[in-house]
């Protein structure tokens, strides 16, 4: 599907600190350089019938102040549009609220760099699992993209869950979580209790589901 390695490397990760008017959240930045236009990966990011090619169907009103469902995962409202430069959203799921800021930068060499930003509040969620527990889902999301724009085809939904199970998929996610761990530490967490979350985290995306033949 990927080179594994050269994915991991390809991508940046940082973890932040942020004070919001209901407390202390962290934010959770990815980013990474496509090789093409920014208003072709403004368009792969904001068009709902091409947002399924490489992510996840999603229904409602893509505009400012419109609501949205991403189907199996969170919704949320459209609380800024600067096309084709950022957009920031809500993102409710499982009766939480965090944020999600994209921008796109253009290149000097015609690519477009993507920048997606996380904003979570800092709870019981986050000391037990640390920033990979959407830093990895988010990993996942920008392979999607990368082989959208670098084909122009769509991702084959089934293609992807199997890859996502493999002993490939579980090594990436492994990755992922590693550098996920790294920036926790890089931004001043302790050391032994971002382990541990990261240790979880991997633990909760790479397990393997019981064979229907077991008792």
């Amino acid at each position: 599907m990927i080179d594994v390695t050269e994915q991991i490397n390809a991508v940046r990760r940082t973890v932040g600190k942020r004070v919001l008017e209901a407390g202390e959240a962290r934010t959770v930045t990815i980013s990474q350089t496509y090789d093409a236009t920014v208003e072709d990966v403004w368009d792969a990011c904001t068009d709902p019938e091409r947002i399924p090619r490489w992510f996840l169907p999603v229904t409602g009103d893509l505009r400012l102040g419109g609501r949205f469902q991403i189907e199996g995962n969170a919704g949320g409202t459209v609380e800024r549009c600067d096309p084709p430069k950022s957009y920031a959203t809500t993102w409710e799921f499982g009766g939480m609220t965090s944020w999600l800021e994209v921008r796109l930068t253009p290149e000097p060499d015609g690519g477009t760099r993507f920048e997606l930003e996380h904003t979570a509040h800092v709870d019981e969620h986050w000391a037990e699992f640390g920033p990979g527990a959407v830093g990895i889902g988010w990993d996942m999301a920008v392979v999607g993209l990368v082989l959208h724009l670098s084909s122009g085809k769509a991702v084959d939904p089934q293609e992807g869950a199997a890859w996502g199970a493999s002993e490939e998929g579980r090594r990436f996610m492994t990755l992922s979580s590693e550098r996920w761990y790294e920036a926790d530490v890089a931004a001043g967490a302790d050391e032994p209790a971002a382990r541990a979350a990261a240790d979880r985290t991997i633990a909760a995306y790479t397990a393997v589901p019981p064979s229907e033949d077991t008792v």
